[in-house]
């Protein structure tokens, strides 16, 4: 049951949680095979989550798809498997291993699984059929971000042009696409981390252990803590030492870091959170440093 104040105005959690649950019943009703792109992190298992809330008790009427790059935390997936079983999902796997065997993306020892990500989610978009892809990306995330409207037009092609968006005056969304053509949907554009972290508690919703504090293996490289793993392998003059460390965002773990913190509960994440100076991709996602403008050049590619 929402929460409310005295004089009867829904607090800022309830306002952002109704326009995502009108934003999900729009799309259901407007466009014949959505999807919801589900990386297991927490801002998918909000999308999850605010999706369960707005088709109840009915079962959500679309399935969900993981672009696997093979680099995932293995507590990542154990917990998307539990939320899949859970809901009862049909739940779709684009892997990027099956694709570079397959010959769909080429793997030239170079390119970051990450980046192979795009190639094996068009694909397996335009497999499937899928009209509207739901994703987690917010506003707040990183510049590229910032630039997407609610109803994120791509090509036939699934490419991204940032300078013909269409306009969502009034929160009126245009859903016309031609045959090829599909939609990526962000029902969390106007939330923020805190938010997310704030819901999250709210809801007492059932995240990756990896986002709390605790003990594992790190190196340092750029800048960020890197996970010890056979994946990772160490460069010349890098030491893995043991750290209590957590993770704000989650992905391919050869690219994703981690942050020394001691916050083990919801509670002390938000306060972490509250006074942090960057946003979690900012600070830890190697992917988003090879340029000002990288995060735009996948977008554009086709990327989440």
């Amino acid at each position: 049951m929402s929460v409310t104040h005295p004089d009867y105005r829904l607090s800022q959690l309830d306002q952002l949680e109704a326009e995502s649950i009108h934003i999900f019943r729009e799309v259901a009703a407007e466009f014949e095979k959505p999807v919801l792109m589900f990386s297991g992190g927490k801002d998918s298992i909000v999308m999850l989550r605010l999706a369960e809330k707005a088709f109840y008790p009915a079962k959500i009427p679309f399935p969900v798809l993981q672009v696997d790059t093979g680099y995932d935390f293995p507590e990542v997936l154990v917990c998307r498997d539990e939320w899949v079983a859970r809901l009862g999902l049909r739940l779709v796997v684009a892997s990027v291993e099956e694709a570079i065997a397959n010959g769909v993306v080429v793997d030239d020892g170079r390119t970051t699984r990450n980046r192979l990500q795009i190639g094996t989610l068009l694909n397996a978009i335009e497999e499937e059929g899928f009209t509207a892809a739901f994703g987690g990306g917010r506003r707040d995330e990183e510049k590229a971000r910032a630039k997407e409207r609610v109803y994120s037009h791509r090509d036939e092609f699934g490419q991204w042009d940032p300078k013909n968006q269409r306009p969502e005056l009034w929160s009126l969304y245009n859903g016309r696409i031609h045959s090829g053509e599909h939609m990526r949907i962000f029902p969390l554009s106007n939330w923020t981390e805190l938010d997310i972290w704030h819901y999250l508690d709210r809801e007492q919703i059932s995240i990756p252990s990896i986002y709390f504090s605790h003990q594992r293996r790190v190196f340092e490289r750029d800048g960020m803590l890197l996970s010890e793993s056979e994946h990772n392998p160490l460069r010349d003059g890098e030491v893995a030492e043991e750290r209590t460390v957590r993770f704000r965002t989650v992905g391919d773990l050869t690219l994703t870091g981690c942050v020394e913190s001691t916050a083990a509960t919801t509670a002390e994440i938000i306060d972490e959170i509250a006074v942090a100076r960057l946003t979690e991709r900012g600070a830890t996602r190697g992917d988003d440093r090879f340029s000002e403008a990288a995060m735009e050049d996948r977008k554009k590619e086709g990327y989440f």
